[in-house]
């Protein structure tokens, strides 16, 4: 270890450190932008953790954000670093889905992962004529972004875009040769964005390509998980008959935006 003299020096060392950044934090730039300024936290030690967050400044309060965690218990820790930046903030609670096989190997201790069956099942049956399996473009971050609840703007269209371009993607094109259900993941590793168009609702699509999508993520070694608000029955049904498991403490989200 040595010990910087000089702007110049301090400038080369910024500039390097910049290059090394992960890609995530490069994009958040746009102080609007609330899907892509996302952190998760996770604490051992609430009274440590709000020291660290204070005094580092780890989060641009000046921006709109979001905060996600599987502890409810840091609802006051963010809440009172929220008030000292001048920052609003919402929190919401849902609950939270972890796959079969991902259960299985990260969480054993749990008494659900006990009774789970071995292996794989066959994705729900679908009319194989009428829908063809692929992977999602680009250019369908539009129809996503329509039917995503929390959609429906520039940016989460921005967002979408990445999502498709950055991470494996699934869909099921209709006879028009466009995705009739999809499911795609987030910067988090979540799967977080899946829908049926309403003309073909009903023929559990949604069911067959989240058992493709989660069987093949399962094999690249990625835990799989994903959230839905507590009132969403009809995700809770599909999860119960996929036999996804429901962590205990749920999935929590702050939304922040500074006053």
């Amino acid at each position: 270890m040595f010990h910087l003299q000089g702007p110049q020096l301090l400038q080369m060392l910024e500039k390097s450190l910049r290059k090394s950044l992960p890609e995530s934090l490069k994009e958040m730039a746009d102080d609007f932008d609330h899907y892509t300024n996302t952190y998760q936290i996770y604490s051992k030690d609430l009274n440590n953790c709000q020291e660290s967050l204070t005094t580092l400044d780890v989060i641009n309060w000046k921006q709109r954000l979001q905060i996600q965690s599987s502890q409810s218990s840091l609802n006051e820790v963010i809440q009172s670093l929220a008030a000292a930046k001048f920052a609003k903030v919402e929190h919401t609670q849902c609950i939270l889905y972890v796959m079969p096989e991902t259960a299985r190997k990260l969480l054993p201790s749990l008494p659900e992962t006990k009774n789970l069956p071995v292996g794989y099942g066959p994705p729900k049956a679908i009319n194989q004529e009428m829908f063809k399996l692929s992977s999602m473009d680009p250019t369908h971050a539009a129809l996503v972004n329509k039917f995503w609840h929390f959609g429906g703007n520039k940016r989460s269209q921005r967002f979408i875009e990445r999502c498709i371009q950055a991470f494996p993607t699934f869909c099921l094109l209709g006879p028009e040769g466009t995705p009739a259900s999809w499911s795609l993941m987030d910067q988090t590793g979540e799967i977080r964005m899946g829908a049926t168009v309403p003309k073909y609702r009903g023929h559990g699509l949604i069911s067959h390509i989240l058992a493709v999508h989660t069987q093949a993520l399962d094999q690249l070694g990625i835990p799989v998980y994903n959230h839905t608000d507590k009132a969403n029955k009809i995700v809770q049904k599909i999860s119960h008959n996929l036999h996804h498991i429901a962590i205990p403490h749920g999935w929590n989200q702050w939304n922040c935006e500074p006053l």
